[in-house]
């Protein structure tokens, strides 16, 4: 059997279009893959039975096309609904709950195509960058299987890195597109807020901190599944139209000007080795004749802090406040949601609309960076992925965290703002670890953040050179 593990999507695609590949091939080859590989990572979850998987594959390769997805194998993230499949947050309060239909953009997925074989995981409510919950278990780094694979979408970005898939969705609130990306040497994009619009989501007018959004092993098939994902729907207020970042991908037309922002002026405590992994991706970024100069005129780190978890906290206790509530319940809820929810529930009228405010003011500043520089770039992670055993690391060189997610306080400028961020792969530490950077746009740049990572994957194809060890 024709090993595909590794292939990128759209290549698989034009095989089944040309009838090169059939997609009852390609799903024999996927199986394979995830049987070899998923018992030591724990990626997939709520895996369908072989035999439909197959019927369905077989009964593709009869139908007519039905878009670039057709016959592609795809896993759903488990905070998202996918008809048929579990829908439980990775929480016991919701262990054994079946999703009865599809959130709008598995729907969008499901009809370009492609056929949904099960889910990823993802920590427990996506809360906390490790992906680990007590109802399908813990992921494994596939760099080193006692470390971390990050998260929330720890579950896609691990079925990539280790060729269980070719394409895959994430969410991302607080980094959880970025930093599993990053630590497993793919690629992630957090798309501008409203592009990919969240028509199932209980509030669609406050709710403006969470986004859906492509992983991938190369640019080209973040764009294509981008391009899926996207596009207004008339249920969704503030909603983008559909992006088109394929067809121009290779058309970057002049060097992008990078604003590092490194440590945000000694604000924010890095792991050994994480600035100078970066620093050296971003060198062979200047030697491809890309400006790179030092942002020094920052907006407060500690404002983008307060803002940050007022705004999180506050609309997670309103989500969840009636399991909160519930005798019954509350002992199932993990310790990050009772801390959400606690401290929700303690804000002022007043302090929330404070957080509002630094929240607006710190947009404001962002766009007048963007005068100067095109993109912006941090690491997409303080530390390296860290023992898959701790709950979440509790200092960082000496800098002790006061919460269970201070530790992924580099991801908040872009999601504060809404901004578009892509993670692209920066190379690997001294001990085999890989680590990412963000490079965040304006908003509406996600086509042109694409152009960047697709030229930088071009110089470097980092998941090519290095892949997943196991």
């Amino acid at each position: 059997m024709e090993d595909h593990s590794f292939r990128p999507a759209l290549d698989l695609s034009a095989d089944i279009a040309s009838g090169k590949l059939t997609a009852e091939s390609l799903m024999r080859s996927t199986l394979a893959r995830i049987a070899a590989v998923n018992d030591q990572v724990n990626a997939i979850i709520s895996l369908r039975p072989a035999d439909d998987l197959l019927r369905e594959a077989r009964a593709a390769d009869q139908s007519p096309r039905r878009g670039w997805l057709h016959g592609i194998p795809i896993a759903i993230k488990e905070l998202a609904q996918a008809k048929g499949l579990s829908a439980t947050s990775g929480s016991p309060v919701f262990a054994g709950q079946v999703a009865s239909q599809d959130d709008l953009f598995v729907a969008r997925i499901r009809a370009a195509g492609a056929i949904i074989i099960g889910k990823t995981n993802a920590p427990e409510f996506g809360l906390g960058s490790h992906t680990h919950n007590p109802v399908f278990g813990t992921t494994r780094n596939p760099y080193d299987l006692f470390r971390s694979a990050g998260g929330s979408s720890g579950g896609a970005a691990v079925a990539l890195a280790t060729g269980m898939l070719s394409v895959a969705d994430g969410s991302d609130m607080m980094g959880s597109l970025r930093n599993p990306a990053g630590w497993n040497n793919v690629y992630g994009m957090r798309p501008t807020w409203g592009l990919v619009p969240d028509a199932d989501a209980d509030d669609v007018f406050v709710s403006t901190l969470a986004i859906d959004g492509p992983m991938a092993r190369t640019p080209s098939d973040l764009a294509a599944l981008l391009d899926t994902m996207s596009g207004t729907d008339p249920r969704v207020p503030f909603a983008r139209g559909a992006d088109v970042s394929l067809p121009g991908i290779d058309d970057l037309l002049r060097p992008p000007r990078i604003g590092w922002l490194r440590d945000w002026g000694g604000a924010l405590p890095m792991e050994q080795g994480v600035l100078e992994t970066c620093e050296a991706a971003l060198g062979t970024m200047q030697a491809m004749g890309w400006p790179v100069e030092p942002v020094r005129d920052l907006f407060s780190s500690d404002a983008l802090w307060t803002s940050w978890t007022r705004l999180r906290a506050w609309l997670v206790a309103m989500r969840h406040q009636e399991k909160y509530e519930d005798p019954a319940l509350r002992p199932l809820l993990k310790e990050a949601m009772i801390h959400e929810i606690e401290t929700g529930l303690a804000l002022s009228p007043r302090e929330i609309y404070a957080a509002s405010g630094i929240r607006s003011d710190w947009f404001r500043s962002a766009t007048q960076l963007f005068g100067k520089h095109d993109v912006l770039a941090l690491p997409t992670a303080q530390v390296w992925p860290f023992d898959a055993e701790l709950t979440h690391p509790t200092s960082i060189a000496g800098h002790e965290m006061d919460t269970y997610h201070r530790w992924m306080q580099v991801v908040v400028p872009a999601s504060l703002a809404g901004l578009p961020a892509v993670s692209v792969p920066a190379g690997f530490g001294s001990d085999g670890m890989p680590i990412g950077l963000q490079l965040i746009g304006p908003q509406d740049s996600d086509s042109y953040l694409l152009q960047i990572a697709q030229t930088w994957h071009k110089a470097t194809d980092w998941p090519g050179k290095r892949p997943a060890m196991v």
